[in-house]
């Protein structure tokens, strides 16, 4: 049974950090495509970061320059490192893994940024 549970979420206020983590179970993080995406309150889901490898990752352009995706393989860890945080960043915080035709989602961690 495929497991992925974040933490790192909290309260924090504009201009700080957090980092946020999604442990794996029951799947090979490293062999996957590993997202984080986070929604809003009234608002859609929306990607965040990708890690496809080591080398490759992609960033929405409201948080490049900020935010910082990675990988612990050893680990079976993907982390969201989350610099000079903004209000519009408040959300609940999705890890999400893809393999082939399989997708495995997280419960999700809040964020929130106070100004």
């Amino acid at each position: 049974q495929v497991q992925l549970v974040e933490s790192g979420g909290g309260l924090v206020q504009a201009g700080g950090s957090l980092r946020l983590s999604c442990a794996a179970s029951g799947i090979i993080f490293s062999r996957t495509v590993v997202g984080w995406y986070r929604q809003a309150p009234g608002k859609q889901r929306e990607l965040v970061a990708v890690i496809i490898n080591a080398e490759r990752t992609m960033y929405a352009d409201s948080v490049k320059g900020r935010f910082t995706i990675s990988r612990d393989n050893g680990k079976n860890t993907v982390y969201l490192q989350m610099n000079s945080l903004k209000p519009e960043d408040t959300a609940v915080y999705y890890c999400n893994s893809r393999i082939y035709d399989m997708e495995y989602w997280g419960k999700g961690t809040l964020v929130t940024v106070s100004s």
